[in-house]
């Protein structure tokens, strides 16, 4: 959990699943409700975290060693944490991201096999010990979420898509891992299955989940 006085929540899940969709109405509902927030994303966020972005996530990289993956990751998570995380939470802001330490052990974790522990360690020391007050994992089926983001996202950023067309093993290895961290740490995920459920009654979800944790907390 987060030791500031913010609240932060993570979005996760595979392609297509909804992340940047919910992440947007969850945003827009805080600030019309005037809750002082924040939205970002990962990898990205900063200028560096971008042009890591960019790396990471066009095809044109080819293939990544997957512990060089994992370090540019952490590195665009470091910059995240110090400059824009850290800083909005120790002022009370929520905090809404798309993706964090989650999506690292899933995808390189359960999907490309590097060892947990090594993973474990690297988030620690990167994000020093800030963790989501609350990680809502919108769950689809890999054919459904693969499909969905073929059709909405730009071909710069289809690196992942177009592994996953040849090797759709490693796209359900990597959503079994997130379903088991939500079974080992459920207090913090929320699981919403978006296979078939329309974006209303997705955030709809949400909003009550968000709602009920921000008012426990005062």
């Amino acid at each position: 959990m987060s030791k500031n006085p913010g609240f932060f929540i993570t979005l996760e899940g595979i392609e297509g699943s909804g992340k940047t969709t919910q992440a947007d109405y969850l945003f827009s509902f805080l600030k019309e409700a005037n809750i002082p927030c924040f939205l970002t994303r990962e990898p990205g966020g900063t200028p560096l975290g971008d042009r890591i972005r960019e790396l990471l996530l066009n095809p044109k990289s080819g293939v990544i060693d997957p512990l060089a993956e994992t370090f540019l990751f952490e590195a665009s998570r470091r910059e995240h944490i110090k400059q824009i995380i850290g800083p909005a939470l120790g002022e009370g802001k929520v905090v809404i991201c798309v993706r964090f330490t989650d999506s690292t052990l899933a995808y390189q974790g359960y999907g490309r096999r590097v060892p947990l522990s090594y993973l474990y360690y690297l988030n620690d020391i990167t994000t020093e010990g800030i963790m989501p007050d609350l990680t809502v994992l919108l769950d689809v089926e890999p054919q459904v979420g693969l499909s969905r983001s073929f059709s909405h996202t730009s071909e710069e950023e289809l690196r992942f898509e177009k592994e996953f067309l040849v090797s759709k093993e490693f796209l359900w290895a990597v959503r079994d891992g997130y379903l088991r961290l939500a079974q080992e740490y459920p207090e913090r995920f929320l699981v919403i299955d978006t296979t078939n459920r329309s974006e209303e009654e997705v955030f709809a979800m949400i909003q009550e989940v968000v709602w009920q944790r921000l008012r426990g907390r005062g």
